[in-house]
């Protein structure tokens, strides 16, 4: 089951939309959606969590905890909305564009995707693109 939460103002809009897509990621990549918890949040509480589970020092758009268990996607997606606002318009694109990049990219990391060599960085890209295509195709 997908879970929406929320430590900002931000708040998704049809949720349901967005919970059948991040379903279709899961299935279309052959693996079986467990439960999957977005939380939004800001600057402030990411960096709270990247300091405090992962020591890094640093402000980020998005840090995982992967729960997965065999072909099970499971986990805990921290988004700040901040970053994904400044993200967007560093990269010329449309907030709504950047929110389902970084949502995206959330999940495909545990579907097995990795993104630290240059060669997993363009395998992530393509998959990001792909799967952010499947958001406006007709559940």
């Amino acid at each position: 089951m997908i879970f929406f939460n929320y430590k900002t103002d931000f708040q998704l809009v049809n949720e349901s939309k967005y919970e059948d897509w991040i379903e279709e990621i899961v299935t279309s990549e052959g693996l079986i959606p467990g439960d999957i918890s977005y939380i939004f949040c800001d600057d402030a509480y990411l960096h709270e969590i990247n300091v405090k589970y992962l020591d890094h020092d640093t402000l980020t758009d998005i840090i995982s905890f992967d729960y997965c268990e065999g072909k099970v996607v499971s986990g805990d997606i921290f988004l700040s909305i901040e970053r994904v606002h400044d993200n967007a318009t560093d990269f010329g694109v449309d907030f709504d564009t950047e929110l389902l990049r970084v949502m995206s990219h959330g999940v495909l990391h545990y579907c097995g995707y990795k993104d630290k060599s240059p060669d997993d960085e363009r395998i992530m890209r393509s998959k990001e693109e792909e799967k952010m295509s499947m958001f406006h195709v007709e559940q």
